[in-house]
C-alpha cells in the first residue's frame, strides 16, 4: 500500500456547503439540556470533508459563505490552518454564521440542534463567486445540509453543472440532518434531486431505508447504479466499518474497534480519507481494481476509528504518518 503524502499531481478537492461552529459537550451521557459546558470546535461536514483531505496531505479548497462575525473569523482562520484555500469563502454582514449545539451519549454518538435562521451560507449566490472557480480542481464533494430552497442550492446546480462540464469526479455525501427540514418529504426530495448528478455516492446504515427505500444495501445497489452517473457506492456501517461497491467490484472491511470519544466528524473523516486515496488512481472509477478498493476502505476506516479518538472534527483531523501508524498498530 504506497500512501503519498503532499503529492502536488494528486487531484484537488474542491467542497461546497456549510461551514459552522460546532459547540460540542465537555462531557458524555448528557442530554443537550444538562450540559453546563461546551468547547468551540469548527465545523460541516463539507468543510470537514476538506479539511481531513489537506490534513493527509491533500490539496482542497472550500466554497461557502461566512458572517462578518466573531465565528466566522474563527471558522476561516481554521479553515486556513489545516490547509483549505479559503478564497471562494465570502463573507457577508446580511447574514450569520451557523451554529450547532451537540449531545454526545455514553457511547459517543450524537443529537443536534442547529441555529441556522438566516444562515450566511445558504445566501451564498453563484454570481458571487470567480468565474474560474473550478478550473484546478478535478473533485468537486458535496451534501444535503445546504439543498434548502435558496440562492445556495441554486449555486449547488451551477457549480455541479461546471464539474460535470470539466469532466471532475462528483461526490455526494446526504449526510441527512433532519431536524434542519421543515418535513422529511422536502429532505428525500433534495437528496433524490441530486443523487443523479454523483459519480460516487455515500449512505450510511442509518440512511439506507430513508433515501432507497431498501433495508439492505444489496436491495439497493440496483437502483443507485442505474442513475445517469454513478460509478461508486459508498456503504459506512459506522463501528462495524464499510462496504465499497462498483459495478465490477466490492471491498468490505469490518473496520477498528476504538473506544470513541467523539463519532463527530467520523463519517466526514473516513470520506475525506477514500477520496483521497481515490484521488491518486490515474484510470477511470469503474475500472478501480478490487485490491485498490479495498486498501482505500481499510485506509478510511483507519482515519474514521481515528477521529473518534479526538472531541471536535476539523482542527482534531489526524495526519498521514499517524494514520499510518495506527493502522500498523491495530
Amino acid at each position: 500500500m504506497n500512501f503519498r503524502e503532499g503529492d502536488f499531481d494528486m487531484k484537488k478537492l474542491c467542497a461546497v456547503g456549510e461551514a459552522l461552529i460546532d459547540f460540542v459537550p465537555m462531557e458524555k451521557g448528557q442530554r443537550l439540556k444538562d450540559v453546563v459546558t461546551f468547547k468551540r470546535v469548527a465545523g460541516g461536514a463539507p468543510a470537514n470533508v476538506a479539511g481531513a483531505f489537506c490534513k493527509l496531505g491533500g490539496r482542497a479548497k472550500m466554497i461557502t459563505k461566512l458572517g462578518n462575525d466573531a465565528f466566522g473569523d474563527y471558522i476561516e482562520e481554521t479553515l486556513r490552518e489545516v490547509g483549505i484555500e479559503t478564497d471562494s469563502v465570502i463573507r457577508t454582514d446580511d447574514a450569520d454564521t451557523s451554529l450547532a449545539f451537540v449531545s454526545l451519549a455514553a457511547d459517543g454518538n450524537r443529537d443536534f440542534m442547529f441555529y441556522r435562521r438566516n444562515c450566511s451560507d445558504l445566501s451564498l449566490d453563484f454570481s458571487e463567486l470567480d468565474e474560474n472557480v473550478l478550473d484546478d480542481c478535478e473533485i468537486l464533494h458535496f451534501c444535503s445540509v445546504s439543498l434548502k430552497e435558496s440562492p445556495m442550492k441554486n449555486t449547488h446546480i451551477e457549480l455541479i453543472k461546471k464539474a460535470s462540464e470539466k469532466g471532475m469526479i462528483i461526490s455526494f455525501d446526504p449526510n441527512l440532518r433532519f431536524s434542519l427540514w421543515e418535513n422529511e418529504a422536502d429532505l428525500k426530495a433534495a437528496v433524490k434531486e441530486f443523487l443523479p448528478y454523483a459519480d460516487i455516492i455515500k449512505i450510511s446504515d442509518e440512511e439506507l431505508e430513508f433515501i432507497t427505500g431498501k433495508q439492505k444495501i444489496e436491495d439497493a445497489l440496483e437502483d443507485l447504479f442505474a442513475l445517469d452517473k454513478c460509478k461508486i457506492v459508498v456503504y459506512t456501517k459506522g463501528a462495524d466499518g464499510a462496504e465499497v461497491y462498483t459495478k465490477k467490484a466490492v471491498a468490505k472491511h469490518d473496520g477498528y474497534k476504538v473506544d470513541a470519544v467523539d463519532t463527530t466528524g467520523a463519517g466526514d473523516s473516513f470520506i475525506a480519507a477514500l477520496l483521497y486515496k481515490i484521488a491518486d488512481f490515474e484510470g477511470r472509477l469503474e475500472e478501480l481494481p478490487e485490491e485498490f478498493i479495498y486498501d482505500a476502505v481499510k485506509f478510511a476506516n483507519a482515519y474514521g476509528a481515528l477521529t473518534t479518538q479526538k472531541q471536535g472534527a476539523l482542527a482534531s483531523y489526524a495526519n498521514m504518518e499517524d494514520t499510518v501508524k495506527f493502522m500498523e498498530n491495530n
